[in-house]
C-alpha cells in the first residue's frame, strides 16, 4: 500500500552481461539512474569477465560496492533467477547473438519486464544486424544525437520499428570538459586525490581487431616506441583489456605483449580501468576507441591517429571533422587535441537534458503494468529446432553442454562460415557496400570478418 506522501517503490532493474565492454557499459549506464535496486547477471560464455576484469569493469559504480549485487550464473538457470526476482527492468548487455538468446529466456516469463538493450560505444556507421537482432526488445539505447538519426533511418529501410533512445555515454563524467580550454572533469574517490595538475602519460587505448593486418599491427606498436624514445622522462602507457589467458569482447590478433618485446623502460602495459590511466595522462592516442571520448570527457586531449586511413574498416569515419585525427609524427610530438565544439555536440557531447533514454524506459513500465504493451517475443528461427541450437552454441561454446548443441555446433560452423562469405559477395556485387553519404548507416554485413575461436568452435 503506498501511503500519501510516501514514495513509490524503486524500480528493480537487472543487466545480464558477459563481455567486458558490456559489464562496463551497463554497470555504467545504471550507475547514473538515481534510486533503483540493481542488479547484475554474468551469463558463462566464452567470453564471460574474469575476477579482475569484472573489477576493472564495475570500477567506481555501485556495482564495486556491493559484492552482493553481481551474481554469476549459467545460461541454464537464467529464466528461473528472473523468474523468482521479477524485475521491472532487464538491460540485455552482449553482443548481438547474446541478446537474442537472452531475449528467448526472457520470452519464458509469465511476468515480462521492459527490456533494453544497446551499443556499448561509438556505433558510427549503424548496422543492420546490430539492429535485427535488437529489434524483439523494448527500447535500444545509443549515445549520441547522430547514431539516433542513423539507427532510426535504418530501421525505416529496413522494417525495424523499435524505439531509439539517448543516453549520454556512460564513461562520459563532463561534457564540457570536451571542449578545448575547459579545465579537467573531478574524478570520483581517491582518484580525486591523485590529480595534482596536469598528467605527463602518453596513454594509447589498445583495441583487439583495430588495426587488423600484422603489418600494421606491428607499426603501431614502432609509433610506441619511438615515443617513448623521444622523452625517457616521460611514461608511453598501453592500456589493455585482458591479460594473457582472459578473454574480451572481440579476440585479439598480434597482441601488443608480444609486439612490445625489449620496450624501452618508460614504455609500459596497464591493466588499470581506464578512469584510472586518464588520472596521469598527458593524452590519450587511439586509431578508433571509445576510449577517445572517454578522455575528452575528463578533459584529456586525444590524437586519433590516421597513419592507417580513416574507413570503415577501422571504425573511425565518425570523427571526420572532429579535428582530433593526426600522424605518427604528431603522436610522437604528442600534440594531443581537443574536438571542434559543432562535432562534438553531434557525437557524444549532446546537453544532458537530452539524454532521455530513462524517461522513456519509465513510461514504458508504465504502460507494460496497465496492460497496454505488448510483449516483443524472439520468433522461433526458420531453421527449427536445429537453427536454434546452432544459435545456443555460438553464443555458449562448451557452456553449453546439450547433444542437440554438440550436433548444432559440427554441422553449422562450415554451413554459417558460407552464409556469410555469400552474404558479403552479394553485398559486394549489388552496391550495399559501405556508405559515405549523411545517411551514417550500411546494409552491407560488418567489414570486420572476426573469426572468434572458443573451445573448437568457429563463429563469424
Amino acid at each position: 500500500m503506498t501511503y500519501p506522501g510516501s514514495r513509490a517503490p524503486r524500480l528493480r532493474v537487472v543487466a545480464i552481461a558477459d563481455a567486458d565492454s558490456f559489464v562496463k557499459w551497463s554497470a555504467a549506464l545504471l550507475d547514473r539512474v538515481p534510486d533503483i535496486s540493481q542488479h547484475m547477471l554474468l551469463v558463462r560464455t566464452p567470453l564471460v569477465v574474469s575476477d579482475a576484469q569484472k573489477h576493472a569493469a564495475l570500477a567506481g559504480t555501485r556495482f564495486a560496492e556491493d559484492a552482493r549485487s553481481v551474481t554469476r550464473i549459467a545460461h541454464a538457470d537464467v529464466a528461473s533467477w528472473l523468474a523468482r526476482d521479477r524485475p521491472d527492468v532487464v538491460v540485455l548487455a552482449g553482443r548481438a547473438p547474446f541478446v537474442r538468446l537472452m531475449g528467448r529466456e526472457i520470452d519464458r516469463l509469465a511476468e515480462r519486464p521492459i527490456v533494453v538493450s544497446g551499443l556499448p560505444g561509438m556505433s558510427i556507421p549503424a548496422l543492420r544486424g546490430a539492429l535485427e537482432y535488437r529489434r524483439h526488445t523494448d527500447l535500444v539505447v545509443v549515445h549520441s544525437r547522430r547514431e539516433v538519426a542513423a539507427y532510426s533511418r535504418l530501421g525505416r529501410r529496413i522494417g525495424v520499428t523499435v524505439p531509439i533512445a539517448l543516453a549520454t555515454l556512460p564513461y562520459v563524467p563532463d561534457a564540457d570538459a570536451a571542449v578545448e580550454g575547459a579545465p579537467r572533469s573531478p574524478l570520483r574517490g581517491t582518484e580525486a586525490e591523485l590529480l595534482n595538475g596536469p598528467g605527463t602519460d602518453l596513454v594509447f587505448a589498445a583495441q583487439a581487431l583495430v588495426p587488423a593486418a600484422h603489418e600494421e599491427r606491428r607499426r603501431m606498436a614502432e609509433i610506441l616506441r619511438l615515443a617513448a624514445v623521444a622523452d625517457p622522462s616521460r611514461r608511453v602507457v598501453v592500456k589493455l583489456r585482458s591479460r594473457p589467458g582472459e578473454v574480451e569482447t572481440h579476440e585479439e590478433r598480434d597482441p601488443y605483449t608480444d609486439l612490445l618485446e625489449d620496450a624501452p623502460e618508460n614504455l609500459v602495459l596497464s591493466y588499470a580501468p581506464m578512469a584510472e590511466a586518464l588520472v596521469t595522462a598527458q593524452g590519450l592516442v587511439t586509431v578508433s576507441s571509445t576510449a577517445a571520448i572517454e578522455a575528452l570527457g575528463y578533459g584529456v586531449p586525444v590524437i586519433v591517429l590516421d597513419e592507417f586511413g580513416v574507413r570503415p574498416e577501422l571504425l573511425n569515419k565518425v570523427f571526420e571533422g572532429s579535428e582530433l585525427t593526426g600522424s605518427a609524427e604528431d603522436v610522437i610530438a604528442r600534440r594531443f587535441r581537443h574536438p571542434d565544439a559543432l562535432w562534438a555536440a553531434a557525437n557524444y557531447f549532446h546537453r544532458p537534458d537530452e539524454s532521455i533514454w530513462w524517461d522513456e524506459v519509465r513510461d514504458l513500465v508504465a504502460l507494460r503494468r496497465r496492460g497496454l504493451l505488448p510483449a516483443r517475443t524472439v520468433p522461433r528461427p526458420r531453421g527449427g529446432a536445429l537453427h536454434a541450437a546452432w544459435h545456443r552454441k555460438s553464443v555458449l561454446g562448451a557452456e553449453d553442454r546439450t547433444v542437440t548443441g554438440a550436433i548444432a555446433g559440427f554441422v553449422g560452423a562450415p554451413v554459417a562460415a558460407a552464409l556469410l562469405a555469400r552474404k558479403r559477395r552479394r553485398a559486394a556485387s549489388d552496391g550495399r557496400e559501405w556508405r559515405d553519404d549523411a545517411s551514417d548507416f550500411t546494409l552491407a554485413p560488418s567489414p570486420l570478418a572476426e573469426p572468434v575461436q572458443r573451445h573448437g568452435l568457429v563463429i563469424r
